[in-house]
């Protein structure tokens, strides 16, 4: 059976890339992050945890932006759902910024590209409010604070 007629398979795989474990959630842990704001049926999903660099150039390719950014999202196409590419760097620096726990800001990030890739968006306000809404109900569901208070 050729994989454009085969059932999709909802499967996340994490890949970690030249970043070490430390400070960083297990593959268990975001893969919980994921389902959480995932449905029922999701297909396939990539959860790529990268360094600035590849951040950085992936950004620019993609999105015209020449700096690292915390979390990308890719669509993907009949049974996959897509791909999330996490700067761990980022995702540090910001927590620490923002005076989070670091587990919650990950929480925060696969949850804000899950929902990316289902169609959520936040270029203008009333879709941000929707989002976050909806990122606030998931987060607390999960145990963590609302990440914009």
């Amino acid at each position: 059976m050729s994989r454009a007629t085969a059932p999709a398979t909802d499967a996340i795989v994490v890949q970690r890339v030249g970043v070490p474990a430390a400070g960083i959630p297990s593959a268990a842990s975001l893969r919980g992050f994921a389902l959480a704001a995932l449905p029922r049926r999701y297909g396939e999903l990539t959860i790529r945890i990268v360094v600035d660099a590849e951040s950085r150039a992936l950004n620019h390719h993609y999105r015209g932006k020449d700096k690292p950014t915390n979390v990308l999202s890719f669509q993907g196409g009949p049974g996959v759902l897509g791909d999330l590419v996490i700067c761990a760097d980022v995702v540090a620096r910001e927590a620490r910024e923002q005076a989070k726990p670091a587990r919650a800001h990950w929480a925060h990030m696969v949850v804000h590209g899950c929902l990316h890739l289902q169609g959520y968006d936040h270029e203008q306000d009333a879709e941000a409010q929707r989002m976050e809404a909806r990122e606030i109900r998931i987060l607390k569901t999960l145990g963590f604070d609302n990440p914009y208070s």
